[in-house]
């Protein structure tokens, strides 16, 4: 392997990110740099953050020295595989594993994006300050330099799980109701933020029995302005009486307000009655980027579908996918089903795998996504919307204000999954666990090291920092309270999933 490497800086479309992420992008630089030179290695840097595809078409493009990528904040998979594929050189994901900035979910979105390309990559992580006092990480970075690759242990891996007879025949019963008639995905828009590892199309989707139809988000803006007020009302009553928690005006929020709250609900009417409409069972919906600058954030329409109790509620939940991303949308409607037949609470949770933790002897991930996280984690009471608060989005992220669908996440076991593309075949992790309440103190510290305006929730997913940071293909994850675990392993491959279950000794 050549002894020059070009080391990048991945970026965010938006400038105001990177700009903040400067200081910590250039500590990890720094280090990333050392680490190489004391293992006789030549770094350089790429010039700037790619911020587009075309520029990592034009910077990255041209390189065949082996390359790496320091990830410290939120970045786009295309400003890496745009201009990566079709070249075989090593390439290399680094970050530093922290909470504050989500450079470690960038790194998985992104290695996900690249696998979903079919294009060889390997990650690295440390959460160490001096990252050549790590001896773990500079000896997979000294693999990487000698061979191109790093080999992870794949001893949590495995195909097969032991499934009761009662567990398949829930799963035939789902699997028949979804041939019967076909669960259909209303997309709002299309990928977002570079997630192209979380679409799928019909073409994929249609062997397994789903199938999408897509409406451009346009129609919130025309739709909304035949919304009358009084259902607007109406729905805002809804809300206050059943107990959510409104932080208007606050601290860094001064902009944020009751009406706001109104035109997020105008949002919300809207796209129910798209719904239904169309026929559609579960919803895929773009978020960010698609109408940011024009209509207020759609995380509390996302938290209110996740909930059975909800404005003009039918009695169920609607199944909802922030950022359009079908990898979740499609285990979450499985789940949904699973739990229903098992006479449990059907609402499933979206989450990012923000950051994670030791805890009295367990590793804790920090799942943490800005609203689609139904009101049922936090109260387990599906009736109300008792413990649910809404927050305004961060500005940087977010110009127009809005609020988001947060609480704590309580206790109990889980099921979680997650779908997405590898060797060109539909593939999909199981998996389970259980959430944790944490001590105060705890619980704060690690909120308040994320984002806290967002859901929380601390869960033990049955694997730990490695297996996960080496293996896992998304930034995203499906939750469901209950233990559906063998059920979603038989469903998935009843419906064609090739499946993995990670789960450490």
């Amino acid at each position: 392997m050549s002894k020059k490497v070009a080391v990048y800086w991945p970026g965010d479309a938006r400038q105001k990110p990177n700009e903040v992420a400067v200081p910590s992008i250039e500590t990890a630089t720094a280090q990333i740099e050392r680490a190489l030179r004391k293992l006789g290695r030549t770094p350089y840097r790429v010039e700037g953050f790619l911020s587009k595809p075309h520029e990592a078409i034009a910077k990255l493009g041209p390189i065949d020295d082996p390359i790496v990528g320091v990830f410290v904040h939120w970045v786009y998979g295309p400003h890496t595989t745009d201009g990566v594929v079709g070249k075989d050189s090593p390439l290399l994901l680094a970050s530093n594993f922290s909470g504050k900035w989500p450079g470690l979910v960038g790194l998985l979105n992104t290695g996900a994006c690249l696998e979903s390309l079919n294009r060889r990559h390997s990650r690295i992580w440390t959460d160490s300050e001096d990252w050549t006092t790590d001896d773990t990480f500079m000896a997979r970075l000294d693999e990487w330099c000698s061979s191109g690759a790093i080999r992870y242990s794949e001893s949590a891996i495995s195909q097969h799980a032991a499934i009761s007879e009662d567990a398949v025949a829930r799963a035939r019963r789902v699997a028949d109701g979804i041939r019967r008639k076909r669960p259909l995905i209303m997309m709002l828009g299309d990928t977002s933020m570079g997630m192209i590892n979380g679409y799928f199309g019909p073409q994929r989707l249609a062997p397994h029995g789903f199938a999408e139809h897509k409406i451009d988000q346009a129609w919130i803006i025309h739709r909304g302005k035949s919304i009358a007020e009084k259902r607007i009302d109406a729905a805002l009553g809804f809300l206050r009486e059943q107990g959510v928690t409104f932080h208007w005006g606050e601290k860094d929020a001064e902009d944020f307000s009751e009406a706001d709250t109104r035109e997020q609900l105008r949002d919300y009417l809207v796209v129910w009655d798209l719904l239904q409409e169309f026929g559609a069972d579960c919803l895929g919906w773009q978020y960010q980027l698609g109408l940011i600058p024009l209509r207020p954030p759609s995380d509390l329409a996302e938290g209110l579908f996740n909930s059975k109790c909800r404005p003009e509620s039918n009695g169920d939940t609607v199944a909802t996918a922030t950022e359009a991303d079908q990898g979740n949308v499609v285990p979450m409607e499985m789940l949904k089903r699973l739990l229903q037949d098992k006479g449990l609470h059907q609402a499933v949770m979206f989450h990012d795998v923000r950051w994670g933790g030791e805890h009295e002897g367990r590793f804790l991930w920090v799942l943490l996504n800005s609203g689609s996280c139904g009101a049922y984690a936090f109260n387990h009471d599906p009736d109300t919307l008792r413990g649910a608060h809404s927050y305004r989005q961060p500005a940087m992220y977010f110009p127009t204000a809005g609020g988001t669908f947060a609480g704590e996440s309580l206790p109990g076991a889980i099921t979680w999954a997650r779908a997405y593309l590898k060797q060109d075949v539909l593939w999909m992790d199981v998996g389970r666990g259980e959430v944790v309440k944490l001590p105060a103190d705890t619980r704060d510290a690690w909120w308040e090291g994320t984002t806290r305006q967002w859901p929380f929730m601390a869960a033990d997913l049955g694997m730990g920092r490695d297996t996960l940071m080496a293996h896992y293909l998304s930034n995203h994850v499906a939750v469901a309270y209950g233990d559906v675990f063998g059920e979603m392993v038989a469903l998935s491959q009843e419906l064609g999933f090739r499946v993995r279950i990670l789960e450490d000794a």
